[in-house]
């Protein structure tokens, strides 16, 4: 096992890159689309939605329940994508802990 100032200093390390990682989340922006593009949302890093376009061809009144449908649709690929980001980054800011603490999984 290594000594314990040797993990100390890796733990230390660890969170420096993690918050590095949700400084850099926090600004990332995904788009998620539907329709063949007709209908595209940006969410940032945390998931909230901070875009939003629609092609006009579906503000046509009785196209709501598509239009609704595509937002859906477009939200949830965002999401999807800004679920993989942060495990991804995550994941890279935590390398070095797996030989630290075998077998140990972080709660999130």
């Amino acid at each position: 096992m290594k000594d314990l100032g040797a993990i100390m200093r890796q733990a230390q390390e660890m969170q420096t890159k993690l918050q590095e990682a949700q400084e850099k989340i926090a600004t990332t922006e995904v788009s998620g689309e539907a329709g063949a593009g007709l209908l595209a949302v940006n969410l940032n890093g945390q998931g909230h939605l901070v875009g939003l376009r629609i092609h006009p061809s579906l503000l046509n009144p009785s196209e709501a329940e598509v239009l609704e449908d595509l937002l859906k649709a477009a939200h949830a690929d965002a999401k999807a994508k800004v679920d993989a980001m942060v495990a991804r980054m995550t994941e890279d800011a935590m390398g070095g802990l797996g030989g630290m603490l075998p077998g140990f999984k972080m709660p999130f």
